[in-house]
């Protein structure tokens, strides 16, 4: 399969007319799996050991998750992240809406308004979902 300027050859035993949606499914668990990892939450480095509070955790990070990538995809509408010279943003959308949130809440006693901005964004995508913790 060709990528603008790059090739994405995928070696499978099995439907080849298939092996390009499963890798793009697995690909998007890759880079779920890393972000919740060592590129965002660290969800490694947990010393819960109790099944209910790891999947509260599990819950939570999901939930943060959404709202980083939201937030990123809101700023890139914003202000564009550049592409590099091999054509690929600068950083993920993920770790654009995470940095924000960062400093957001960092600095929350003067981010007031930006805070409740950003929550209204989680709050509208969520809208209409039933969380069972």
């Amino acid at each position: 399969m060709r990528l603008e300027k790059e090739y994405l050859i995928i070696v499978t035993n099995d439907n080849p007319y298939t092996a390009i949606k499963i890798y793009k499914e697995r690909w998007g668990i890759e880079t779920l799996f890393q972000s919740l990892k060592s590129r965002g939450f660290n969800f490694e480095e947990t010393h819960l050991t109790e099944e209910d509070r790891i999947k509260k955790l599990i819950v939570f990070l999901a939930i943060s998750f959404t709202w980083a990538f939201i937030v990123g995809e809101w700023l890139n509408e914003i202000k564009p992240l550049k592409l590099k010279k091999h054509q690929r943003l600068e950083k993920s959308i993920f770790r654009y809406g995470l940095d924000h949130l960062r400093f957001i809440l960092l600095h929350i006693q003067v981010k007031m308004a930006e805070f409740e901005k950003v929550l209204d964004i989680l709050r509208l995508s969520l809208k209409g979902v039933r969380l069972n913790i």
